[in-house]
């Protein structure tokens, strides 16, 4: 059933998106020019933009996060806050949080990453149902 044997295709590819978010996070530092104190909207878009990434953690778990649902596991859908109130929370959380930081980082490298973020949001949504969670009857 798994990628690598052994191993839950969820948490292996948990483990490579955590491996490139960190990648994310160097290569954003290395050309970030930080400055004290943050604009005004720093917090709130990131604090918030932080909360979606957490919550969709929180509620879908692991597998409902990495794809388990493409891995053959029963993913319940979801209908609590923020889902049902924010299309792709989750990529929306990522893309409020790399907004946050517009004032350090040049834009262009944020605009690479949320334009990122929207081609992986327009991909999901057009594929095959079948594919996707489904409401429990």
């Amino acid at each position: 059933m798994g990628i690598i044997a052994g191993k839950d295709p969820s948490t292996v590819m948990a483990s490579v998106s955590h491996f490139f978010k960190l990648l994310q996070f160097i290569a954003l530092f290395s050309v970030s020019t930080l400055s004290w104190p943050p604009p005004l909207y720093f917090c709130p878009l990131f604090l918030f933009g932080q909360f979606l990434n957490f919550r969709v953690y929180q509620l879908l778990g692991e597998p409902g996060t990495y794809y388990g649902v493409r891995f053959g596991k029963n993913i319940p859908w979801v209908t609590e806050f923020p889902f049902g109130v924010i299309n792709d929370p989750q990529y929306v959380g990522s893309i409020m949080s790399l907004l946050a930081c517009l004032s350090w980082v040049p834009y262009v490298y944020i605009l690479l990453w949320v334009l990122g973020y929207i081609f992986m949001i327009k991909v999901e949504s057009t594929e095959d149902p079948a594919t996707r969670a489904k409401p429990i009857s």
